[in-house]
């Protein structure tokens, strides 16, 4: 896919360039805890500024209902962004109302203005073509030219990443060649062996991207709260832990189909269990097939550990989505933590596909830079690999 870049849209100097960002970072009240999407962001922005452009920076943060919510304000995000470039950064209360136009009017060459929360608009999100495309129109008013620099959102027909740029001149930035580039590095003749990691909580969120790689991948290596699903599969006792029952039979069928002739799926042989869902809860290590009634896996356990590394570490190309446990808790970090180092310690390219893996690398104190690539975008990375379409890239395309 050629996809219009930054260099077709010309003289950029005096001209409103909108930037459609990914911003959506967590937040404890009003502190950010993971900066590292709006540190993503920053390359493209001071491209942009350095050239002599109105740089208006849209994004969301959260899922608000079509209207304003506090908690969800990109005001604290404003703040950091300010920090992390240098400059002022002139805030709009407003996403496309008489303060955002009074904002981007006052801006003078190469100064930034962030918009409120895209999402609490609901043109944003809207089903009804002619509803986005409203409000795509009030957005394109603000702007000369469009670039689409938020990767985490491109698996979305949405206003502020597909219609707009049907209205204004349009390309991706940096941001998004990047991860295309990175993520073709897995999707178009992989080097082999070539290690998919799946992790998280739901299987449901991942089925597509499990029957896709049936055919590409050489290995599976199953952790996180979906393997409870793929060990009921197998008739195992779960206990208490997540598992989604209307799945199995699905799992049961990849499983029969990769024994046949797809890839090989490793699923762990021990599991850390713990008696409830706490930090300072009683566990210990158990086989795959003996979780106890009324206990509920956390992690994957130490056996299991040792032999995802040795697989991953044998790899040269390897992606990763999903964490293996509850990391967020240190007790139950184990897993996650192991096999992300031996993501770094492997010789082969690897891709933390964005999201809480992301999150996990920053938490866990892994260096970013022992990673070939770390997506911004748990959801299109995820929806890359399952070989799909992506509005917000289909409609940048050459």
């Amino acid at each position: 896919m050629a996809i219009k870049t930054i260099d077709t849209l010309g003289d950029l100097a005096g001209r409103r360039v909108l930037v459609r960002a990914d911003l959506n970072v967590p937040l404890d009240g009003q502190r950010i805890t993971d900066d590292g999407r709006i540190r993503a962001s920053l390359p493209t922005i001071q491209r942009l500024a350095g050239a002599g452009a109105k740089v208006i920076v849209m994004a969301h943060l959260g899922r608000p209902k079509g209207a304003p919510e506090a908690k969800y304000s990109l005001q604290p995000v404003a703040v950091r962004l300010a920090e992390l470039l240098g400059t002022p950064v002139a805030f709009a209360e407003d996403t496309v109302g008489p303060i955002a136009a009074q904002r981007v009017a006052a801006a003078k060459d190469g100064d930034v203005v962030l918009l409120e929360n895209v999402r609490f608009n609901a043109g944003e999100t809207a089903k009804e073509d002619p509803v986005r495309q409203a409000f795509a129109a009030q957005l394109a008013a603000l702007g000369d030219a469009f670039v689409s620099d938020g990767f985490g959102v491109v698996h979305r027909k949405q206003a502020s990443v597909y219609d707009i740029a049907q209205l204004v001149p349009a390309a991706a930035g940096g941001l998004v060649l990047l991860e295309v580039e990175a993520l073709s590095r897995a999707t178009v003749n992989p080097k082999r062996p070539y290690v998919v990691v799946l992790g998280g909580s739901k299987v449901s969120d991942k089925l597509g991207v499990i029957g896709n790689l049936l055919t590409k991948a050489d290995a599976l290596l199953i952790g996180g709260g979906m393997v409870y699903t793929f060990l009921a599969a197998q008739g195992y006792p779960v206990g208490a832990s997540l598992l989604e029952e209307d799945q199995i039979d699905t799992v049961r069928g990849y499983l029969a189909e990769a024994a046949a002739s797809g890839p090989r799926i490793q699923l762990p042989t021990d599991i850390v269990v713990a008696d409830k869902f706490d930090a300072a809860a009683a566990h210990y290590d158990v086989a795959a097939d003996a979780i106890p009634e009324g206990w509920l896996g956390l992690d994957i356990g130490p056996q299991s550990r040792k032999a995802f590394a040795a697989t991953i570490r044998d790899a040269l190309t390897i992606v990763w989505n999903g964490p293996m446990g509850v990391f967020e808790f240190p007790v139950f970090a184990a897993g996650t933590r192991d096999i992300a180092q031996a993501m770094v310690d492997a010789a082969g390219f690897s891709i933390v596909g964005g999201g809480d893996s992301a999150a996990a690398v920053r938490l866990l104190g892994l260096p970013e830079d022992g990673f070939g690539h770390i997506s911004t975008g748990g959801g299109a990375s995820l929806e890359l690999l399952e070989g799909k379409v992506l509005p917000g890239l289909e409609v940048l395309e050459a």
